[in-house]
């Protein structure tokens, strides 16, 4: 829909229907019709008693001062435990958005745009950076599909990615992150020297896989195919694959079992593996394990292949039951140029398997190189 083509040659009637519609439930109407009757309901509301032009300017600084934390509150959001942010330059000052300090307990009517109709400035302050800038942050303003912005939006404004854990929920990302922990740890003190690509410092990856998992097989998902590099891969093989500590432990000593390899003989952290594995609700998933090279991210149209044919030949073309999830270092996503190649495949009609998940561990360095020596953009993705 371009412009304002919807209000071309409209019948009054529909409209007021349609307004109707809109005042009872804005989620009823057209994302174009509920911006459009939006802007009607802020145009037709009288900020001041007294018609003040200047409180009217400054409610759209507010509404402008929401918008600058949709597009730039992940320059500033908290997700880096090891240091500071570096400047990006996000101007999301008070200064730098037009107000002062005495104008924090002053009301505003264009909080309306996130759900609070006149709340003070600093109370929608406060609330854009418990969303935009805590210890997630979200890109999503260059999103060009205003349906799927939209999407991203509502997600991340009504609160449902801002979840407050039952206790039971804590207590198994807690058990996933020990038998992550003390997984790295036995590895470290029985096999000295020996590699094995450790997953320390990125142990959440275990609960956030479980999670995709869990939440997938909720969705429909029947299949998980990953593909990743050596990093983790051997936690990963244990606590998400299911493969024994007996194998892993078999391998390291030099005890191989012709079976498990096919007999390639080849080094632990190369090798896939298949399994199937129950959810927490009970219900049977297939995981898979590309096995990977030396070669880095080679892995990835190897699993965009395996996940097209599986899905086309086996899920007769419902590509939502399969679901690619591949697993990278964010040096090697500025740095290798197979990632990219791959991701301009993706909405190839011959090519696209209904969406993958990319999941990137921030090493902090990328083998010897500072992430300010590897990448021009904000971010490796």
């Amino acid at each position: 829909m371009d412009k304002f083509s919807y209000i071309a040659n409209a019948d009054p009637a529909y409209i007021d229907s349609l307004y109707r519609s809109y005042a009872k439930d804005p989620q009823s109407v057209d994302e174009e019709w509920g911006k459009f009757f939006a802007g009607f309901d802020f145009a037709q509301t009288d900020f001041s008693s007294n018609g003040s032009t200047h409180l009217d300017a400054d409610e759209f600084k507010v509404y402008n001062l929401i918008l600058a934390f949709r597009e730039k509150g992940h320059l500033i959001a908290d997700t880096n435990p090891i240091r500071p942010r570096k400047n990006r330059n996000a101007q999301l000052s008070l200064q730098e958005l037009g107000f002062t300090e005495k104008d924090l307990d002053r009301k505003f009517y264009a909080g309306k745009f996130i759900g609070m109709p006149d709340a003070t400035l600093g109370k929608i302050i406060d609330w854009l950076q418990k969303v935009y800038c805590s210890s997630m942050g979200f890109e999503y303003d260059y999103i060009i599909d205003p349906i799927e912005k939209e999407w991203w939006r509502s997600r991340i404004e009504g609160g449902k990615d801002h979840i407050d854990f039952s206790a039971d929920k804590k207590k198994h990302i807690l058990d996933k992150l020990n038998h992550t922990v003390v997984f790295e740890q036995f590895l470290d003190k029985k096999y000295i020297g020996q590699k094995r690509f450790s997953l320390e410092g990125g142990e959440n990856t275990i609960p956030a896989l479980d999670a995709i998992i869990n939440k997938g097989s909720e969705l429909g998902v029947e299949e998980f195919v990953f593909g990743m590099a050596h990093r983790g891969r051997l936690n990963v093989l244990a606590n998400i694959m299911g493969k024994t500590y007996e194998h892993i432990f078999n391998e390291f000593e030099g005890n191989i079992v012709p079976d498990l390899t096919m007999g390639d003989g080849d080094v632990k952290y190369h090798l896939g593996y298949s399994s199937i594995v129950n959810t927490r609700a009970g219900k049977p998933v297939h995981l898979k394990l590309t096995p990977n090279p030396s070669h880095l991210e080679a892995v990835n149209p190897v699993l965009q292949g395996f996940v097209r044919a599986k899905g086309d030949i086996l899920y007769e073309t419902d590509h939502s039951r399969i679901l690619p999830v591949t697993i990278h270092g964010d040096a090697a996503v500025a740095g290798q140029g197979v990632v990219y190649e791959v991701l301009q495949m993706s909405g190839l009609s011959g090519y696209r398997v209904g969406g993958t998940i990319h999941f990137v561990i921030n090493n902090q360095i990328g083998f010897t190189t500072d992430f300010d020596d590897a990448r021009t953009g904000n971010y490796c993705t």
